[in-house]
């Protein structure tokens, strides 16, 4: 099985400190990452879960958890049809610019084929859902506003 991985940068005029809250509240999450909240005392080892509309949709357990700076976990998607050897893996890297940008640099692991969509009409697929809930948080933190509403 040959593993892939999507990588998406942007940067973004924030903090690292007020972006670290964004990845990591419900009160963030919920207005940029469709709908879901995001659920973890944000230990290595523990648990990671999102949720939309009190169900689980995804769920990992955290790997590395550094505050302003580095958060990785496996990710496991409830409805993933596909066979894995291992669950995929998502990073977010912080890396301050200045007083007031920070890189953001997020990579997704060990991912299969059917985890990419060939398709420029869809949030299918994480090379299409995630460009658009990072565009939204950047959107979020810069302006204080999301995008118009976009449905899965």
């Amino acid at each position: 099985m040959t593993d892939t991985t999507f990588v998406y940068v942007t940067y973004i005029a924030t903090t690292p400190e007020k972006l670290w809250e964004a990845l990591t509240s419900s009160d963030f999450t919920e207005q940029y990452f469709f709908g879901s909240q995001i659920q973890s005392d944000w230990y290595e080892g523990s648990d990671i879960t999102f949720s939309r509309n009190g169900q689980v949709s995804d769920y990992g357990k955290i790997l590395k958890c550094e505050p302003h700076r580095l958060l990785s976990f496996t990710w496991t998607y409830v409805e993933d049809k596909a066979s894995r050897e291992k669950p995929s893996q998502v990073t977010f890297e912080l890396k301050p610019m200045d007083h007031s940008t920070v890189k953001l640099t997020l990579k997704h692991e060990n991912l299969v084929p059917t985890d990419i969509v060939d398709k420029d009409d869809t949030f299918e697929g994480l090379n299409n859902g995630w460009p658009a809930i990072m565009s939204n948080l950047k959107s979020l933190l810069e302006t204080g506003n999301t995008l118009p509403p976009i449905s899965i």
